[in-house]
């Protein structure tokens, strides 16, 4: 019995409509193989969980949906060829290097998918990696896989690459010149990849304008930076290439520069308030010993006897600086009043002249003539 119905269905499959059922079972068999390399590739990915090692995950992640591509394009290949065979029919011959393409696109998917996961295993390993620096090297390749794929599409098409090329360096010409502001950016923002004058999430400020803020993107036509009032700041890339900037997250340390004043009365109390004041820094622990430290009588202020301090910080954290350096005035308040000395203030005295109320002026006495 059951040598009957195969029979019957090798007949019927062999009869000018049997290519329907054909056409199904191909479409099946795609689905099948599609679920099962799926679950495969799932189990697989748990265990390869399990392991130290992070770039096998990065592979089986990146090739599961491209493997189901380029199972779909093979299934509907071989259907599509089932058709023709059937029906003759002349539009099914552009299937062939359709197939071809979509391959070509699943394999151009499948490393773009790798490196993206491998920005991110970088990024997130935990190592001292730049992450301007990976994020630059990861457009770049994506960048050339694209127009690779590209290249290599239009050959499958039957369109000659060469010719294509001399196309593309005469319109290169016209293009430049059409968008030279757009290639200025992109050039802009390619030297900042490559001098890394600051990185995303440096703090950065140019005295030539009014730019400051903490780098959030950097982009290959805008840097956004977010200003400290939260607003954000688009500054074209070619605009770094003309102006100076600074960028403070990247400073050793932090300036303490003060003058201060007492009164004139207290001038015999100077130099030990200088002493005292300059054994405090050398013994604060939040002060850098190995950078300079200097404590002196400044000058003669019109109201004051004006000292300064010039020292630096460890931290180069804004916050922590200024805890440091409340720390260290109020020190300087508390050596002041120690010695018995008072912080000067704007004065100004006035002399004013009492007249002689019992003084009168007489004629002089002149003799005869």
């Amino acid at each position: 019995m059951p040598k009957d119905i195969l029979k019957e269905v090798m007949n019927y499959l062999h009869k000018d409509n049997g290519y329907v059922l054909q056409v199904f079972i191909v479409v099946f068999a795609a689905l099948v193989l599609d679920f099962f390399q799926r679950k495969m590739l799932r189990k697989l990915q748990s265990r390869l969980e399990k392991t130290k090692n992070r770039w096998d995950d990065v592979i089986l992640r990146a090739i599961r949906r491209p493997l189901s591509l380029v199972i779909w394009a093979g299934g509907l290949y071989m259907a599509t060829v089932i058709v023709q065979e059937a029906t003759k029919a002349v539009i099914f011959t552009a299937v062939e290097p359709l197939r071809d393409l979509v391959v070509v696109a699943a394999l151009a998917w499948f490393l773009i998918r790798v490196i993206t996961g491998a920005e991110r295993n970088l990024l997130e390993s935990g190592r001292d990696f730049d992450a301007t620096t990976v994020d630059a090297i990861s457009k770049l390749l994506r960048i050339s896989v694209i127009i690779t794929t590209i290249l290599v599409g239009l050959q499958t098409l039957g369109y000659s690459i060469s010719g294509v090329l001399a196309f593309g360096g005469v319109g290169g010409i016209a293009v430049g010149f059409a968008a030279k502001d757009l290639l200025a950016n992109f050039f802009g923002g390619l030297m900042i990849y490559l001098d890394r004058p600051f990185s995303v999430g440096d703090w950065v400020r140019s005295p030539d304008r009014e730019i400051e803020g903490t780098i959030e993107k950097i982009g290959w036509r805008l840097t956004v930076i977010r200003t400290f009032d939260k607003r954000p700041l688009y500054v074209p890339n070619s605009a770094f290439a003309s102006i100076a900037v600074e960028n403070p997250s990247r400073m050793s340390n932090r300036r303490i520069k003060e003058t201060i004043g007492i009164r004139y009365e207290d001038a015999e109390k100077m130099e030990e308030v200088i002493w005292r004041v300059k054994q405090m820094l050398r013994e604060h622990p939040d002060i850098d010993q190995n950078a300079t430290l200097i404590v002196n009588f400044n000058c003669f202020a019109p109201s004051s006897l004006d000292f300064f301090i010039y020292t630096f910080t460890k931290t180069t954290n804004w916050i922590e600086f200024h805890e440091v350096k409340q720390d260290v005035l109020l020190k300087i308040i508390e050596i002041i009043s120690g010695v018995g000395a008072e912080f000067a203030y704007p004065t100004s005295t006035l002399h004013i002249a009492r007249p002689d109320d019992e003084k009168q002026s007489t004629a002089p006495d002149f003799p005869p003539a």
